[in-house]
């Protein structure tokens, strides 16, 4: 990046259409998302009706709808490479505003053309919101604990259970769900896709998080829920596989997202520190506040190189599972580097980091979730230990 903070950190030799992405990418964060968040912080992250539509608006205009997702539905298609590209410079944002952002969830992509176009088509457009129903009271990062069940009906399935965690459930006209069908007292792990306005469905709590984003994390209940033969993702029985891929995909994007909050926040941190002078020295002159920002810099350089990696193996077609392996590395490192180089710049900042009002203040409070969700970090170290066993530590490493 320039003096100026004008020029974009790029990858060496990006396509003339992958420096495009970017670059609109960075402008919709500068112009559509920087600007709100300190109103969406005094909002707790729900911002109006009228402020939505012009991020929606914003979104459609730069290209940045349903990235990943086929041209044919709505989206734009984007290898992984690309999608990180913008993964990186949404993370330089906070209160995820980048949410209202058209999407869905990778699955639907293993969904038949006739649930994509009757769910992912609108939520592509901006006409409706999914959520992905996994986690359970006793089943957070270990999927094979999943007690919500599925037995066949005359019209379809059948599902009871209960969901923790469902990221914008409150919001959601759409739930996918994962739940073993039990079939000759068998279990099947299969992703259904639930209408939520079905009868059986209830919101038993809301709770409210550290965070101040726009949509909660309900827990809900699902009670002799009636979906069709056809309400089912990826076939009976393909929910693991089709999950792995989500895993893989989410924590790739948390690495990605966790390298632009470490680029913001060391933008803003050595503005100020560079700025402000205590006891004669501009206080980054004392290399207890340089040195941890130093440190933190290179953590961001070797996140950056690690999310990179696995973007291009996947594109390159690389084994999924060693892709999947990849992920958790990049997804442990830059989680917990990211929430180190948010504590120590609210330290530089002094009593000013403390305040809502500062980008480092609530950096702190968001990426810590970002060591929990999609599998904690105990769980990444398990999955990279099974990796140097299962592959080989050449494998591994290189």
């Amino acid at each position: 990046m320039s003096e100026n903070g004008s020029a974009a950190v790029v990858v060496d030799d990006l396509s003339e259409r992958e420096l495009d992405l970017q670059g609109r990418a960075r402008r919709f964060v500068d112009d559509a998302l920087i600007p709100l968040e300190e109103e969406a912080e005094r909002l707790h992250g729900r911002l109006p009706d009228s402020r939505i539509a012009e991020v929606k608006a914003a979104a459609v205009d730069a290209g940045l709808v349903g990235g990943l997702h086929k041209p044919e539905y709505g989206g734009q298609g984007w290898s992984s490479l690309e999608w990180f590209l913008v993964e990186e410079q949404l993370g330089r944002s906070t209160n995820a505003i980048s949410w209202h952002i058209p999407n869905a969830y990778n699955v639907w992509d293993h969904a038949s053309p006739e649930l994509a176009e009757r769910w992912l088509v609108p939520a592509l457009r901006g006409e409706l919101r999914d959520a992905y129903a996994v986690t359970e009271k006793g089943a957070g990062s270990d999927p094979s604990q999943i007690e919500a069940t599925a037995v066949r009906s005359d019209g379809g399935f059948l599902i009871n259970g209960e969901k923790w965690f469902v990221t914008s459930g409150d919001v959601a006209s759409v739930l996918v769900v994962m739940a073993n069908l039990i079939e000759d007292g068998e279990k099947h792990p299969t992703l259904f896709v639930v209408d939520k306005s079905l009868p059986g469905i209830e919101t038993v709590a809301d709770p409210a998080f550290t965070h101040s984003y726009p949509d909660g994390h309900p827990t809900i209940t699902f009670t002799d829920v009636e979906v069709g033969s056809g309400d089912v993702i990826g076939g009976v029985g393909g929910g693991d596989e089709v999950q792995r891929s989500w895993f893989s995909e989410e924590r790739l994007g948390i690495a990605s997202r966790g390298v632009g909050s470490m680029w913001r926040l060391l933008d803003e941190t050595v503005d100020w520190a560079t700025g402000r002078e205590q006891g004669g020295s501009r206080i980054f002159d004392y290399q207890g506040v340089s040195f941890p920002l130093a440190d933190s810099a290179a953590d961001a350089t070797a996140g950056r190189l690690l999310a990179v990696d696995v973007a291009e193996r996947i594109d390159a077609g690389a084994d999924p599972k060693i892709c999947h392996h990849k992920a958790s590395m990049a997804k442990l490192f830059v989680s917990e580097a990211a929430w180190r180089c948010a504590d120590r710049c609210v330290q530089v900042f002094g009593g000013r980091g403390y305040l809502r009002s500062n980008v480092a203040e609530r950096f702190l409070r968001e990426l810590r979730v970002d060591r929990i969700w999609e599998g904690t970090s105990e769980i990444q170290r398990l999955i990279i230990a099974r990796g140097l066993e299962r592959r080989g530590v050449e494998t591994m490493l290189h």
